[in-house]
C-alpha cells in the first residue's frame, strides 16, 4: 500500500519526512523536489501554498471594454499555476492507495489540500483520505497527528474559496471602478478591496481629526513639596481661565499639610499569551507586520515555533508547560527559566480560547547563531512572552499623597517596583518608578518651589501598525492571517507611509470619493458580516452560494447608484493634489512630480513649454510628497521609501542648491 503526504510548503515536507521515515530520499520530477521512502512506500510532497488560481475567464481582462456589472456573475475559472506540482500529483495518484493532507490547519491551508486533493482524485477517485493536525512541526507533534488523523474539512475548505470567490470579484469591480474613474490604469492602477477600503478610510480619518485640530489652552499648577526629602505635585484641577489658574497661584503660600496618605502594594498582571494580533501588535515594534509574520512562518516551519496564526490566547492542558520552560534552562534565557521554574508556574489566561490552535509558544531551543538577526529578534520576543505568561505577576509598593496648601488641593502617586516578576523577562516595557517619601497625616511640608505651565491639547495620535492591527480584529476587519496583508498592501499602493500611519493625496482621494458615491464600501459592517457569515460556512450553518450571490447583489446596487461622471472628478482632482509639489518660484504655476518619455521621474512646471523650471528627482525607490512645506520655498518636502527604509529628500529645491553649490565648489 502506497501512501502519499501533502503538505503546504517545500521546507514543512523536508521536515515531516526525516521526521516519520528514517529511510527518506530526496527526488526531483518536473522541476518539483520531493522526498520518498522505499519502506513505507510513502511520498511526501510539499506545495507552493496555492498551487491553483481562482480567476476571471480571459475574455474580462480588458478593463475599458469589459462593462463592470458582467464581472459579478462571470463564471470564475481555476486554473493551475504550479503546473509541475499538478503533474507529479497527477503521477503520484496512480502509484497510491492513501493521502494524507498535512497542509497548515486553517481555513486557507484546509483550501490548499483540498485543490491539490481534487487533482489526485480525478486520476484515482477511490484514493482513501484523511487528514493530519498539528500545531508544531516537532517530532513529538507530527508523530502525534500522524498517529491520529481525522478528516478534511470540506465546510472549512468552503469558507476559505467563498471569501476568495468575494474578495476577488470586490477587488476586480471597485479596483476598475476607481481606477477608470481616475484615469490611473497599468501599473499606477487604484487599487479598492472589500477590507481594503474601510481600513484605510480608518487611517484617514484619524488624519482629518489631526488636521482639523485646534488646540485649546489649558494651566496646570505644579509644586515641589519637602520634609526631609523633596518631590513634585500637581493642582488638582486643570484651569482652563487664566484669571482662576492664577488666583490659585498666588493663593499658595510656602507651607501645606498632609490631608491624606496612603501606601499599599499592587499587583501587576504578568501578560496573556501571544494570539496573532497580540504578536504582531508586539512586533510591529521591530519590523512591519507583513515581515514579522513571514519570519515567524519560517520560525514555525523550522520547528522553533508554534503556528503562528491563531485566535487563542489559552494554553491547551495538554500542553506541558514545565517541561517546555526546562528547556530553556541550558540556553541564552537560562536566567528567566530559572525565574519561572522557582514559581507556582501558573500561567496568564486571556479572553479567547480556540480549539485549533495554541497560543503562539517556542516549540524548540535555539542558539542565536542558528538563526538570522530577524529570526532571532522575533524568536526571542516569543520566548520571553511565553516565559513571561508562567512568571510572577510583578508587585508595586504604590503611595497617593492628598496636600492642602491654604486651601488648594495638590496630589502625588508614587511607584516603586518591590518584585520585578514577570518584568525581570518581558524586557520591552521600561518599568517607570517615581519616589515620594513616607507621610503622615497633619504633617506640615515646606513648599521648596511652585510654577503655573501653559499647555495646550493634543490632537490624537496616528496610528501605528501595531495598533490598527488591534482596531481592526475589533472592528472584525479582515482576519488574524491577513490583516498584516492588507496594511501591506495599503503601502505598496501608495495609500500610506510612514509609521505611524500617514495617508497620501491619493489616500484622501479616493475615500472622499467614495464617502461621496458608495460610502458603504469604506464602512466596515458589510465586511464585518461577511466574516461572521464566513464562520457560519465552516460550521456548516450557511451555504457557501447564499453568501456570494448576497455579496454580488450588494455590488449590484453600489454599481447601480453610483455617479461616475461625479466619481471621476472628485477622483482625478485628488490624484493630481498628490503630485502637486508647490509653486514654481519663476513663473507662479504648480510644479508637478512627471517623467519623461524614458519613465524617468522629475519635478516640474505646469506651465510647461512657456516655462522651462525643473528639479531632479532620485530615481528609486517610492516617492512620497509629505505636507510638511519647506519655509524658505514654499515647496513641499519629500521621503523616498527603499528596502532600507525611509529616507529624508526634504525640499527638492534646497536639495538641489546644495548639490549645485558643491559642484561649483569643486
Amino acid at each position: 500500500m502506497a501512501w502519499l503526504i501533502i503538505t503546504e510548503k517545500h521546507n514543512t515536507a523536508r521536515r515531516i519526512a526525516s521526521i516519520l521515515f528514517n529511510d527518506v530520499k530526496q527526488l526531483k520530477k518536473y522541476g518539483v523536489t520531493y522526498y520518498h521512502s522505499p519502506s513505507s512506500k510513502a511520498y511526501v510532497i510539499g506545495l507552493k501554498g496555492h498551487i491553483v488560481e481562482l480567476d476571471f475567464p480571459k475574455e474580462y481582462n480588458n478593463w475599458k471594454s469589459v462593462p463592470l456589472q458582467s464581472l459579478l456573475r462571470a463564471e470564475l475559472a481555476k486554473e493551475v499555476k504550479e503546473k509541475g506540482i499538478a503533474r507529479l500529483l497527477e503521477r503520484l495518484a496512480k502509484q497510491v492507495d492513501r493521502v494524507t493532507v498535512a497542509t497548515d490547519y486553517d481555513r486557507e491551508g484546509e483550501l490548499i489540500g483540498f485543490e491539490a486533493l481534487e487533482i489526485v482524485k480525478r486520476i484515482n477517485p477511490d484514493v482513501r483520505v484523511d487528514r493530519a493536525k498539528y500545531s508544531a512541526i516537532t517530532p513529538a507533534d507530527i508523530k502525534k497527528a500522524f498517529s491520529n488523523p481525522g478528516n478534511v474539512d470540506i465546510n472549512l475548505a468552503k469558507a476559505a474559496e467563498t471569501r476568495q470567490r468575494i474578495d476577488l470579484i470586490w477587488g476586480a469591480v471597485l479596483t476598475r471602478l476607481i481606477s477608470i474613474s481616475s484615469g490611473r490604469m497599468g501599473r499606477d492602477f487604484l487599487s479598492v478591496g472589500r477590507v481594503q477600503s474601510p481600513t484605510l478610510r480608518l487611517i484617514v480619518e484619524r488624519e482629518k481629526e489631526i488636521e482639523n485640530f485646534r488646540p485649546t489652552p489649558y494651566w496646570e499648577i505644579v509644586a515641589e513639596f519637602c520634609n526631609q526629602e523633596c518631590f513634585t505635585a500637581k493642582h488638582v484641577k486643570r484651569f482652563t481661565d487664566i484669571a482662576k489658574a492664577n488666583a490659585s497661584f498666588e493663593r499658595i503660600g510656602d507651607k501645606a499639610v498632609v490631608k491624606s496618605f496612603k501606601k499599599k502594594e499592587r499587583k501587576e498582571a504578568k501578560p496573556i499569551p501571544f494570539n496573532t494580533t497580540e504578536f504582531l501588535r508586539e512586533a510591529s515594534k521591530f519590523m512591519s507586520p507583513a515581515k514579522a509574520m513571514s519570519v515567524a512562518e519560517t520560525l514555525y516551519m523550522n520547528g522553533y515555533i508554534s503556528y503562528p496564526r491563531t485566535d487563542n490566547t489559552v494554553y491547551p492542558p495538554t500542553l506541558n508547560l514545565k517541561s517546555l520552560a526546562s528547556k530553556f534552562l541550558e540556553s541564552d534565557f537560562r536566567k528567566e527559566a530559572e525565574l519561572v521554574l522557582a514559581g507556582e508556574l501558573k500561567p496568564s489566561r486571556g479572553k479567547k480560547e480556540s480549539k485549533d490552535h495554541p497560543p503562539i509558544y517556542p516549540t524548540a531551543v535555539a542558539k542565536k547563531g542558528e538563526l538570522s538577526r530577524e529570526e532571532w529578534t522575533i524568536y526571542e520576543l516569543v520566548v520571553r512572552r511565553f516565559l513571561a505568561t508562567l512568571s510572577p505577576d510583578a508587585i508595586w509598593e504604590v503611595k497617593r499623597v492628598e496636600i492642602d496648601a491654604n486651601g488648594e488641593p495638590f496630589r502625588a502617586t508614587g511607584r516603586k517596583l518591590l518584585n520585578p516578576g514577570w518584568r525581570a523577562i518581558y524586557v520591552y516595557s521600561k518599568a517607570e518608578e517615581v519616589s515620594i517619601p513616607d507621610l503622615t497625616v497633619g504633617q506640615v511640608l515646606r513648599i521648596k518651589s511652585k510654577e503655573l505651565l501653559e499647555k495646550e491639547t493634543k490632537p490624537p495620535g496616528r496610528y501605528s501598525t501595531g495598533n490598527l492591527i488591534r482596531i481592526m480584529e475589533k472592528l472584525g476587519l479582515g482576519t488574524k492571517s491577513t490583516r498584516h496583508e492588507i496594511i501591506n498592501k495599503l503601502y505598496s499602493r501608495r495609500y500610506i507611509y510612514g509609521n505611524p500611519l500617514r495617508p497620501t493625496q491619493t489616500a484622501f482621494a479616493v475615500i472622499e470619493a467614495l464617502k461621496s458615491n458608495a460610502e458603504t464600501i469604506t464602512l466596515p459592517d458589510m465586511t464585518s458580516k461577511l466574516e461572521k457569515d464566513m464562520d457560519a460556512i465552516a460550521d456548516g450553518k450557511l451555504k457557501d452560494r447564499k453568501v456570494v450571490e448576497e455579496s454580488v447583489r450588494f455590488l449590484d446596487r453600489i454599481l447601480s447608484d453610483v455617479n461616475i461622471d461625479e466619481l471621476s472628478k472628485s477622483l482625478r482632482e485628488g490624484v493630481k493634489r498628490d503630485k502637486v509639489v508647490g509653486r514654481c518660484p519663476e513663473c507662479g504655476k504648480e510644479l508637478i512630480v512627471r517623467k519623461t518619455k524614458g519613465k524617468k521621474r522629475f519635478i516640474g512646471c505646469s506651465g510647461y513649454p512657456e516655462c522651462n523650471f525643473t528639479l531632479p528627482l532620485p530615481q528609486n525607490g517610492t516617492l512620497y510628497i509629505t505636507a510638511k512645506e519647506c519655509e524658505k520655498h514654499g515647496i513641499k518636502k519629500i521621503k523616498i521609501r527603499t528596502k532600507k527604509g525611509y529616507w529624508d529628500l526634504g525640499c527638492p529645491y534646497c536639495n538641489y542648491l546644495d548639490w549645485k553649490a558643491k559642484q561649483d565648489k569643486a
